[in-house]
């Protein structure tokens, strides 16, 4: 087994009992506990778990879940809500938007007027949230459904032939060096698959999201326009990743200091 896999199994088996034990990981990879204890070193570095005499437990930090699930995450909501009313404003009358699956992109959906544009998504809690709105015209590929998500090889050839003016996507993690990253290869692919066919890319993160990698790369930052964040943000941290290219949007909160990020969308 490869230690992508490895390392894929060892969370979700976090996310579902919230601790790990080496001895157990070790029978059931068929392993040595010291490849095993690498593992979690590894998975430790990333932000992901903390180890434990033994074991591992989930790390409980705040940030978003690694993996899709089948209730909106409320985590950070009021982050959120700040980002998603940014990214809103960003949307015009006529434009063609693809929302990428996440608890921000579904705050997106939330505050979307009832305006006259094109969706494109795959995420079924935002598209249970748009069907009310009848100016919307809603555009869903096909395929399986994986928690609350469409995914399947059969419609990546149909989203190949549309044309997005603006895509919002989600990520687990923003890092200078592993850039925009993942747990589950499907949706990466699909991330990758709509930012070919985006003129413009925005990326919603909250301020937890900052300095963590998952597992996999979806894009690299200069892949991206511009990434919508909140002014909990250290400017530190907004310079930093200005300096290396990238366009940096903070949301005010609500009832918050005022925002020192750049600009306006």
């Amino acid at each position: 087994m490869l230690a992508a896999e490895r390392h894929r199994k060892i969370i979700e088996k976090l996310e579902l009992l919230g601790a790990v034990k080496v001895s157990e990981l070790s029978e059931q990879f068929g392993v040595t506990e010291k490849t095993v204890r690498e593992d979690l070193e590894k998975l430790e570095e990333k932000g992901l778990l903390r180890r434990t005499h033994g074991g591992a437990v989930l790390e409980q930090s705040g940030e978003d879940s690694l993996l899709p699930l089948q209730f909106p995450n409320s985590k950070h909501q009021q982050e959120k809500a700040a980002i998603a009313s940014l990214a809103v404003s960003c949307i015009e009358s006529g434009d063609i938007i693809a929302l990428d699956a996440g608890s921000t992109t579904l705050e997106m959906a939330k505050q979307l007027p009832n305006m006259p544009v094109t969706v494109l998504t795959n995420d079924l809690l935002i598209i249970r949230e748009l069907t009310a709105k009848d100016q919307v015209r809603l555009v869903i590929p096909g395929g399986y459904r994986q928690h609350n998500v469409l995914i399947g090889a059969e419609s990546y050839d149909w989203i190949k032939r549309l044309n997005v003016h603006k895509l919002f996507l989600s990520t687990t993690g923003i890092h200078l060096e592993y850039g925009l990253t993942i747990f589950t290869e499907e949706l990466a692919k699909l991330k990758r698959l709509y930012m070919e066919h985006a003129k413009t890319v925005y990326c919603l993160a909250d301020y937890s999201k900052f300095g963590k990698g998952a597992l996999i790369t979806y894009a690299g930052l200069s892949d991206i326009d511009c990434i919508i964040t909140d002014e909990r943000l250290e400017q530190e941290t907004v310079a930093l990743y200005e300096s290396h290219g990238v366009k940096m949007l903070q949301a005010p909160l609500q009832g918050g200091r005022k925002s020192k990020g750049k600009g306006q969308a």
